[in-house]
């Protein structure tokens, strides 16, 4: 496996462990899992040029959402 093939585990990997984070409200290792996916997603970008779509964008809106209007 070269180092984009472990890259791109390694984003598998941490989008998996921040959902089953959450699942289990462990909300502070979510948020380890997700931001390590962030940051690996943005050596993605480096390395390839292309801009990975964020697994979690729409748990960002949901909570936007909820923000402004409550439940």
């Amino acid at each position: 496996m070269g180092a984009l093939g472990a890259l791109r585990k390694g984003l598998e990997e941490a989008e998996r462990k921040a959902y089953d984070s959450l699942a289990r409200y462990k909300f502070i290792m979510f948020g380890y899992h997700a931001a390590q996916w962030v940051q690996l997603a943005d050596i993605w970008r480096q390395e390839t040029g292309e801009r990975l779509p964020n697994p979690f964008r729409s748990l960002v809106l949901k909570a936007r959402e909820v923000k402004r209007h409550g439940h």
